[in-house]
């Protein structure tokens, strides 16, 4: 089968193209990622398809598209999920959503249990914990470095992966493993039991973990004098 992986729940603006076959693990043919926290929506699209032409394939030649569901930042991750939900419609592919903590977790694959924590910004990370063999058993979370360092201990994790544990581990104190960011084979790897089966997708529910900073308004605001 043939996937298109799309991930934007992190600075990095991911896409590629990816061969799944039963029993061997998802063989990348090509990718394209760029490091930009501000650019998801201005490059996803061409990172697509210049995957797709580096790897001789078209839209069409897709048997299916696996999109990173956060959780991540609004702006960010709506751009991978929009995206996704629009080729899945005009092309009629199911569009299957994973965690991209699960895809970070299948990437590393340390065979430790694994926290797996991301940049959420506002000095806080984004986390969620796996066992020895790559299955979330908790989270995914939205909290203080601080905080997430007092409940280490019962979740019995000793290695971290993702920018959110490179950037407080001093705090966290756990060894690092190399995987920063999903590369299209995590996402495909932590999707393809569901792709493989030809299984009805989850819905396209992004991860947000936190209320939007935008809020309705309460009232009318006074523009004259009381």
């Amino acid at each position: 089968m043939l996937v298109l992986a799309v991930d934007t729940a992190t600075p990095a603006v991911t896409a590629g193209v990816v061969e799944l076959a039963p029993d061997s693990p998802p063989r990348l043919l090509a990718k394209r990622v760029t490091l930009n926290a501000k650019a998801h929506g201005e490059l996803l699209t061409p990172h697509i398809s210049d995957s797709l032409e580096e790897a001789g394939k078209t839209f069409a030649d897709l048997d299916a598209i696996v999109v990173g569901a956060g959780p991540g930042p609004f702006t960010g991750l709506r751009v991978g999920l929009a995206t996704a939900a629009a080729l899945g419609q005009a092309l009629n592919r199911p569009v299957y959503p994973v965690a991209t903590t699960d895809a970070i977790a299948k990437d590393a694959a340390s065979g430790h249990p694994l926290l797996v924590a991301t940049d959420a910004r506002r000095k806080e990370v984004y986390w969620a914990a796996y066992d020895a063999a790559g299955r979330r058993t908790d989270g995914p979370h939205v909290e203080r470095p601080q905080d997430l360092a007092e409940k280490l201990p019962a979740l019995g994790v000793h290695h971290a992966t993702g920018e959110g544990a490179e950037i407080y581990q001093e705090i966290l104190g756990l060894e690092l493993l190399q995987a920063k960011h999903p590369s299209p084979e995590g996402l495909v790897a932590a999707a393809a039991a569901q792709v493989l089966a030809k299984a009805r997708p989850a819905a396209l529910t992004p991860l947000y973990l936190r209320r939007p900073d935008a809020v309705e308004p309460t009232g009318r605001k006074r523009v004259t004098r009381a």
